[in-house]
């Protein structure tokens, strides 16, 4: 059964996916830049061939906020910076809260991007590389690419988009080589949740109906859980992934409105309540 029309999701080879999750970990490498990891060789470019592998690889496609943050910006110029955060702590030591935390900086350093906000997407890159260092992000991927500094500071926001596009993927070539599924998954659902939060917050305060149908996802949530329930048993028991599917249900029920119906500022509101209590749990460190 086909998805319901939703910007977050476009047509690729006759299945519908979004662009692909993967783009997020691109952040990795453009963000801190080669330099940071001493490595200054260049690498070639994907080729059409590695490209198409790419997208033949890519069974699992989640939106990154980016795709729902431009939708937004067809409609004006939001205050993204409104919607930045504390930073989080980068000295976790689980696996799995590691892939969601860093899944959450990436919907960070989108939302940094779209406020073109040199300083904060420095600070985020920074976070970013710790935390991928910790999970072991393949150095061939991360040599790729150009240093943050080169883009923030020149004020190159539209190259900077278009060279986490191009990185995409690679990076997802580089994740399934290292086997890292599960991983990917929770990195998934961390931008999502943490994408969810920031957009839902910012129409919530900024209160427009057409704005407000655009949370409608229920296949986005649906394909989330499923994936969740595929996780290996050892991942599923962790202590943080067991708590996740329950609240992922109510957020699912608050984006699974009919097409014809437009949630009203109130329920605006629940939603970005219920995505800000999943990632505070998220990045807890009790």
């Amino acid at each position: 059964m086909p998805f319901p029309f939703n910007p977050w999701f476009h047509k690729v080879g006759g299945m519908t996916v979004s662009r692909r999750i993967m783009t997020g970990l691109a952040w990795v490498l453009v963000l801190t830049g080669a330099h940071a990891w001493g490595l200054d060789e260049p690498l070639p470019q994907l080729s059409p061939e590695m490209m198409a592998k790419a997208a033949q690889d890519d069974t699992f496609s989640v939106p990154m906020p980016g795709e729902l943050l431009a939708a937004l910006n067809k409609q004006g110029k939001p205050n993204w910076q409104a919607q930045y955060r504390a930073p989080i702590p980068t000295t976790y030591t689980s696996r799995p809260q590691i892939a969601l935390n860093l899944g959450g900086l990436i919907a960070d350093g989108y939302l940094a991007v779209e406020a073109e906000d040199a300083q904060q997407v420095k600070n985020i890159g920074k976070d970013i590389l710790t935390l991928s260092k910790t999970l072991g992000i393949n150095q061939n991927v991360l040599r790729r690419g150009k240093s943050i500094e080169d883009f923030a500071e020149n004020n190159e926001w539209s190259t900077l988009k278009e060279e986490l596009e191009a990185t995409q993927n690679e990076v997802k070539l580089a994740m399934n080589e290292q086997h890292d599924e599960e991983l990917t998954t929770l990195v998934t659902l961390g931008g999502w949740i943490r994408g969810t939060e920031a957009v839902s917050g910012w129409i919530a305060n900024n209160y427009t109906g057409p704005e407000a149908r655009l949370l409608r996802q229920p296949a986005v949530v649906e394909l989330l859980r499923k994936k969740l329930d595929a996780l290996p048993d050892k991942t599923k028991q962790d202590e943080l992934v067991k708590g996740l599917d329950g609240r992922l249900k109510t957020i699912q029920a608050m984006v699974s409105f009919p097409p014809d119906q437009t949630p009203s500022q109130a329920d605006v509101k629940k939603l970005a309540d219920a995505a800000t209590d999943l990632i505070t749990r998220i990045t807890s460190t009790k």
